[in-house]
């Protein structure tokens, strides 16, 4: 066999296995472009940030430390531990939190922005307060990588930690 015929050869050869490979590189059916979960990847960003937040907002209800840093990024278990029980921390002992709700889930410059309205109580003071999560994906999974404040105090007249009314609120100490 001359050498124009193993050329010929090998290239019917490549031509006759490429649909082959081709179709190796496919996702299984799923399509290209649909993450495992079959949704949008717009949507399950939404829906994996919200999971992440509200299983933080719980455990700060249930005043459960561990169950609220599982959901922190690992960059941010240091300042948790450190701070999170401290006087002023998220998960301080004079301070309980009878209610939490997500109000809303959006894209944001660093990750999905998630926003919470929290009821603070200590004793029998109470205070509305919003936060602000960013949740980031990290491998295959997500994580909370950003708490702050997410603007005023909604009742500014009642504070269990922060400063008088009319003096603007210390930066989150959790963080």
């Amino acid at each position: 066999m001359g050498r124009s015929h193993r050329d010929r050869f090998a290239g019917l050869a490549l031509l006759a296995l490429l649909p082959a490979a081709l179709a190796a590189c496919g996702s299984g059916g799923r399509g290209g472009d649909t993450p495992p979960s079959g949704k949008a990847p717009a949507e399950e960003a939404a829906a994996k940030s919200r999971e992440r937040v509200q299983a933080y907002l719980d455990a700060l209800t249930a005043r459960d430390a561990a169950a609220g840093r599982s959901q922190l990024c690992a960059p941010m278990h240091a300042a948790f531990d450190s701070a999170a029980t401290g006087p002023n921390g998220d998960f301080a002992d004079h301070f309980t939190v009878p209610e939490a709700t997500i109000t809303e889930v959006r894209s944001g410059p660093n990750g999905q922005e998630v926003s919470a309205s929290i009821t603070v109580a200590a004793g029998s003071r109470k205070a509305a307060r919003s936060l602000l999560f960013t949740v980031t994906r990290n491998g295959a999974d997500w994580c909370i990588s950003g708490e702050v404040p997410g603007g005023a105090p909604v009742d500014p007249d009642v504070s269990p930690s922060g400063p008088p009314p009319g003096k603007p609120a210390p930066p989150v100490p959790s963080q």
